[in-house]
């Protein structure tokens, strides 16, 4: 079975998304402040991507307002979405992105923008011609099975080839741009979304074959490798060789922020995921929820991350053990000093480009030890996380996970942890992470 594009993302993407930090808001000025940040303090560990999420072509929308039926977007003459140059000025005179892409790409990183399935409700109204054929945008869309949270779009119908037209009208705007890496939103299967005492909310989205289909083909033919990511998600494992077929990464969540118990329910899901991540195709926990916040759509403006320094360990080992993508969701410029070492630390990142048969090995008493192996050396890695409240005593026997050792450097605070009788002992503070490279 033939892969999508496998060559790309070999290990997975490391880099910076807007949402988090800025939801719908973000200008310019701001996206390439957080853009020299990456080049400047994290292009050497391996951060690469900085991606423009939701809102770019959306003029006076925020976070408390991009819900509402049918706000102002901005078009081009074949019914695509374009960058509004109230937020992005350097699109003016039909350049579109490919100022912001050339910038990007002039500091030695790669660019992405998000994406949502679909077209907008605005082409439909004025029924713009769908390029490259004799139909207009109203004749290829229907009202049913609106996006739950953007409703500002109609979807394609896929009984009309002209459908399939569409996405490759837009995937050619997008190669002309210079965009290496697409957020495809509302095409992934969600349905884990809870209230906030856990029961469920009964919001949700089937899986989008067609849309899915459609954008993988549509980047296959516009002339240029794009990176191709799936949003949100809840899919079912069942699922693995379409999305391994048709996409590099996909989320197996929905929206995660910085909650304790959101997190331990990633720390399930991650564990049930695993066993698929392979080169060039990525299980996707989501973007990390860390550092400055200061316009995200959850808990408030100009804010700190709700996540502790010992959560924050845990966070980042997780998603490196899990060999999830690295998505940094912090306003970079503005991050205290602690957060940014976490994403400087090239011994824990290791783990997340160069491992494999990672897995959780056993899970007792509220710790949780996951395993991995080297791909680089003869070393293993060993994680023990505290799911518990209170400092716990851990003692593990390597044997357990398959390795003998005499001794292990512990990979965040950088000491080395005595082994007797190949077992190794442990105080572990509550909601942390021990790390060992043995």
């Amino acid at each position: 079975m033939a892969y999508f594009n496998s060559h790309l993302a070999q290990t997975p993407p490391m880099g910076w998304n807007s949402w988090d930090c800025y939801s719908v808001s973000i200008n310019e000025d701001e996206l390439k402040a957080n853009a020299d940040f990456i080049a400047k303090n994290l292009k050497q560990h391996g951060w690469e991507y900085v991606v423009l999420d939701l809102g770019w072509y959306c003029p006076s929308a925020t976070h408390e307002t991009y819900k509402q039926v049918d706000i102002p977007v901005e078009i081009d003459e074949f019914g695509r979405f374009i960058p509004c140059p109230e937020k992005f000025p350097s699109s003016k005179g039909g350049k579109g992105l490919k100022p912001i892409a050339d910038y990007i790409h002039s500091l030695g990183l790669k660019f992405g923008i998000h994406i949502m399935r679909g077209l907008p409700m605005k082409a439909v109204a004025q029924k713009t011609p769908v390029k490259g054929t004799n139909v207009t945008a109203d004749q290829i869309a229907y009202e049913r099975e609106a996006c739950p949270w953007f409703n500002s779009l109609r979807t394609l119908n896929f009984a009309k080839p002209e459908a399939q037209a569409y996405y490759d009208s837009i995937f050619e705007l997008y190669a002309q741009w210079g965009v290496d890496y697409i957020k495809a939103d509302d095409v992934n299967a969600w349905h884990e979304v809870e209230n906030s005492d856990g029961s469920p909310t009964g919001n949700g989205s089937p899986y989008r074959i067609d849309d899915i289909e459609g954008i993988s083909q549509a980047i296959k033919t516009c002339g240029r490798e794009m990176v191709l990511s799936l949003s949100p998600g809840g899919p079912e494992t069942t699922l693995i060789n379409h999305l391994r077929s048709n996409s590099n990464l996909w989320r197996i969540s929905a929206d995660f922020w910085d909650e304790w118990g959101s997190l331990k329910k990633q720390m399930e899901r991650c564990a049930i995921w695993a066993e698929f991540a392979t080169e060039g195709h990525w299980p996707d926990a989501d973007m990390l929820p860390i550092g400055y916040l200061p316009r995200g759509e959850s808990g408030g403006t100009n804010r700190q991350s709700n996540f502790n320094s010992e959560e924050l360990h845990t966070l980042m080992s997780l998603w490196c053990m899990a060999r999830s993508p690295l998505m940094i969701g912090a306003d970079l410029p503005t991050t205290d000093s602690d957060t940014i070492k976490l994403l400087q630390n090239d011994a824990v990142l290791a783990i997340n480009k160069y491992s494999t048969n990672n897995r959780l090995v056993k899970s007792d008493n509220g710790i949780d030890v996951w395993a991995a192996d080297s791909t680089k050396s003869d070393n293993s890695y060993v994680a023990l996380f505290n799911k518990n409240d209170s400092t716990t005593q851990v003692t593990l026997n390597l044997a357990e996970v398959g390795l003998t050792a005499d001794s292990a450097e512990e990979l965040w605070q950088r000491y080395e942890v005595q082994l007797e009788g190949n077992a190794v002992t442990v105080a572990i503070k509550p909601h942390d992470v021990v790390v060992l490279k043995v």
